[in-house]
């Protein structure tokens, strides 16, 4: 009888770990170029039921939460106007060197320049190949162009590039919407693409799907906890009637 408190407890504890990835879902919904968590179950260890069944019977013990991917479907891109700004239009991403030195990929293109003239991102990452501004450029005649080439006053200050991977699904997430290449992804290689100056792709999260989503997660997380609560009192009458 235990088996069924193990079972109904593992099911919260899946629903619980669906509710975090959602909720990050909707706290970055405003997160230029994030791209949201896609949370699957997988079933955990079969066992060997107690005596006086077949020896083919077997029980689960419940299920547990896993991230099986990301989406990295393109979200809509809206303009902001400011200069530094660009949006990917298509599959890529921005590759950057982060403050540890760490080589990381992004879709976020709110960049800004540094005290020393570095093209860095929201996060402080630094653009690679590296762009470097002139002191005393005027940001406001900064424009980036389709190609990624970056002018100020016709004089051309850098460009920026785009990277893929074989299997963006796989990519490892780092934080800071931020993510790193792996064996499983492949090593990233530079793609062409076009870039939009000036905007920002929004986030993919669907608002109003993420809160449907929550709803049922919830939903299934009371059914188990009334799961446990009945598993407590047929406990309760079992050592009734032994006594």
């Amino acid at each position: 009888m235990l088996e069924g408190l193990y079972t109904a407890a593992a099911g919260m504890a899946a629903q619980q770990q669906r509710m975090d990835h959602l909720a990050n879902d909707v706290a970055n919904v405003n997160t230029a170029g994030y791209k949201h968590v896609r949370t699957g179950f997988r079933d955990l260890m079969y066992q060997q039921t107690g005596r006086g069944a077949a020896n083919t019977v077997t029980a689960g013990a419940g299920a547990a939460a896993q991230i099986v991917g990301r989406s990295f479907a393109q979200g809509s891109l809206r303009q902001t106007g400011q200069p530094l700004d660009v949006a990917l239009e298509g599959p890529g991403f921005l590759q950057v060197r982060t403050p540890n030195g760490q080589l990381a990929l992004t879709r976020d293109g709110s960049l800004r320049v540094t005290n020393t003239g570095q093209l860095v991102t929201s996060s402080g990452a630094q653009v690679v190949p590296p762009v470097n501004f002139p002191a005393g450029t005027n940001l406001q005649n900064v424009a980036i162009a389709s190609d990624g080439t970056i002018t100020s006053n016709n004089q051309v200050l850098g460009r920026l590039t785009a990277v893929d991977v074989a299997s963006p699904q796989a990519l490892t997430s780092i934080g800071d919407n931020l993510f790193v290449a792996n064996a499983e992804s492949g090593a990233p290689q530079g793609v062409d693409i076009t870039f939009a100056g000036g905007y920002l792709e929004g986030s993919n999260v669907e608002l109003s799907d993420a809160m449907v989503d929550m709803m049922q997660s919830q939903r299934a997380y009371e059914l188990s906890s009334r799961a446990i609560r009945q598993q407590d009192e047929m406990m309760g009458i079992a050592n009734g009637i032994k006594r």
